[in-house]
């Protein structure tokens, strides 16, 4: 090869590489938790040009025992995040959720603020220094089992901040939890079962449905047919189908995996678009 060449090939693959997405972690400091968390932050491909963006942002939270990171390393799909937010020009934010908060705002435990942290301070933080749309038509949310549940609950009780929300294998019916592995942590962050159940019936989305209903958010749900939490899953459709609320509902083959959740996120993304493209009409 000559030296012409060479140089030339090397300078197309830079071009290559840097029009990728690129992967920011962010360390946050949540005042309402008095401590630092971390987000992942994927940018699109074309996200670095002068005149780029303003971008949509999903918000993709993880499941129970997970963290921020596990969206960009665990799904079998190589790079699926980078992929994906190039394809659907957005940026892509992953936040810290802890290792069972539920995402809530606990009653009991000062530490545990995920609902403030996540609606507010991180919100705020990504607005202040990324090319993100700040406002409701630019904002959607999504996540797995306990992210499911998150994406969810978060989105009925801030209905202004959401105009799209979906649950993949969510974790729907909180009251309904008697695992032993799940439970002490819904404890820790509700107070204890026998004491509080109107409150855990107040915070299991399938009883939410009338906020869900007033809340105007453009809903998205999908379960494995072979997923541990698939009957929850229906008692929510059915719900929303008597209450006449409209929603996106789908079973596909999978269990509770990491390879159908990969498979599930570009339904979500698909269906976001739509949603989006309408809100633009």
């Amino acid at each position: 090869m000559t030296p012409l060449r060479y140089t030339l090939v090397l300078i197309l693959s830079l071009i290559l590489f840097t029009a990728q997405a690129k992967v920011d972690t962010l360390v946050i400091q949540s005042p309402s938790m008095q401590k630092t968390l971390k987000a992942g932050v994927v940018t699109p491909e074309g996200y670095q040009k002068k005149k780029s963006g303003p971008y949509p942002v999903l918000y993709l939270l993880h499941g129970y025992s997970g963290n921020f990171s596990n969206w960009l390393k665990v799904p079998p799909q190589k790079n699926l995040l980078q992929t994906m937010a190039d394809k659907y020009q957005l940026i892509i934010v992953t936040p810290d959720g802890g290792y069972g908060s539920w995402y809530y705002d606990s009653p009991v435990d000062k530490s545990s603020q995920y609902e403030t942290f996540i609606t507010q301070e991180l919100r705020q933080e990504i607005e202040r220094r990324y090319k993100a749309i700040p406002e409701r038509s630019g904002r959607f949310i999504s996540g797995l089992s306990m992210g499911g549940h998150g994406a969810l609950y978060l989105s009925a009780r801030n209905p202004e901040l959401y105009l799209a929300a979906g649950s993949m294998s969510g974790s729907l019916n909180v009251s309904g939890i008697d695992r032993q592995n799940l439970l002490p942590s819904i404890e820790a962050v509700l107070g204890p079962k026998a004491e509080n159940q109107q409150v855990y019936l107040a915070n299991s989305i399938v009883h939410m449905v009338p906020q869900l209903k007033q809340s105007g958010v453009h809903l998205i749900i999908d379960c494995g047919v072979d997923d541990f939490l698939i009957e929850d899953n229906r008692e929510l459709h059915r719900r929303l189908v008597y209450e006449k609320v409209p929603h996106d509902y789908i079973e596909r083959p999978g269990a509770h995996s990491w390879a159908y959740w990969g498979n599930a996120l570009e339904y979500h993304l698909l269906f976001f678009q739509k949603v989006r493209g309408g809100v633009d009409k």
